[in-house]
């Protein structure tokens, strides 16, 4: 058992309806040492993979997004989900449908932050049904920028994201992927995955 699924049965909650709540230590307050421990296991699993640009959705991928972003060394992108005054008509669009909200949502990136040179490692928090996932690699395609991975801290593996974007092709690597939970008797079955070496989990910033 890794360090995140170590995380998730201790401080995770079911809820009815397949959904999991992990806000005390990512998607609400955020347990620096954690998102830590998944940037180094991110870069570690993508060993030798040529990236120029980290890109997520808002909100919850932003933080694990940035700490990629200091060990490349290179931009971090997030997708927006809202228009703001200042929002520019010259942009990328796309759509994805939350599973968590319930809705579909418009996300976009402007022109000038992805372009055909960006080699792209996209990074989230959630993998369900892949909506999001789908949104970003349309984003990227659109751009003309290829995409070079795809790093998920907990996958959802009795739904179908993963195993469609795995067939497409993509490289997928998720940290925690959940086969089963029970909201009832609190419990989860993750799926097993080949043993990962220990990773130094100091990052020193700049």
């Amino acid at each position: 058992m890794n360090f995140l699924e170590e995380k998730i049965l201790r401080d995770g909650v079911i809820k009815e309806g397949n959904i999991l709540k992990v806000d005390s230590f990512l998607n609400h307050q955020i347990d620096v040492d954690t998102i830590r421990q998944m940037a180094y296991e991110f870069k570690r699993r993508f060993r030798g993979v040529e990236v120029n640009k980290v890109l997520t959705i808002e909100a919850s991928g932003i933080a694990i997004a940035t700490l990629m972003g200091h060990l490349y060394d290179v931009p971090v992108v997030f997708a927006k989900k809202s228009e703001t005054a200042n929002s520019t008509d010259d942009k990328y669009v796309s759509q994805a449908f939350s599973f968590t909200h319930k809705r579909h949502n418009n996300v976009f990136v402007s022109r000038p932050y992805l372009s055909a040179t960006d080699k792209v490692l996209i990074i989230d928090d959630f993998l369900a049904d892949g909506e999001a996932a789908h949104a970003l690699i349309d984003l990227v395609h659109q751009a003309g920028g290829e995409v070079v991975g795809i790093g998920i801290a907990i996958e959802k593996g009795q739904q179908k994201g993963g195993r469609e974007l795995r067939a497409e092709g993509y490289r997928l690597e998720s940290i925690a992927i959940i086969e089963s939970m029970d909201w009832q008797a609190q419990t989860i079955r993750f799926r097993e995955q080949p043993p990962h070496p220990l990773v130094n989990t100091t990052l020193q910033m700049a």
